[in-house]
């Protein structure tokens, strides 16, 4: 299946939101994200690059569970993954500050 070509980021984004209608997914993408800040400061702190990995595996860990067990589908970084990650920052940014349930 080929990737759907999106002319911006702003007609890209609705989209992304609708491959994340379920609360377990977007919960499962803000633990994952949450966790790779975390491991990102640890790297900055000890410059153990076995840090960076970590936050590799936690950032994109989540979001594939959210998208496999709980959504049900292909996570979007996999046809368009420039968008989809900064996506996932604003969506991130969107449930911290309340403005998307999470």
């Amino acid at each position: 299946m080929a990737a759907v070509r999106y002319n911006s980021f702003s007609e890209f984004y609705p989209y992304y939101l609708t491959q994340h209608d379920n609360r377990l997914c977007r919960r499962a993408h803000f633990i994952g994200t949450s966790s790779a800040i975390a491991a990102i400061a640890q790297y900055i702190d000890s410059l153990n690059p076995w840090w960076l990995l970590l936050a590799v595996v936690s950032g994109y860990g989540g979001a594939w569970i959210g998208h496999f067990v709980y959504e049900k589908n292909r996570p979007a970084t996999f046809g368009n993954p420039w968008w989809s990650f900064r996506a996932d920052w604003v969506m991130y940014w969107q449930m911290l500050t309340g403005k998307l349930s999470w």
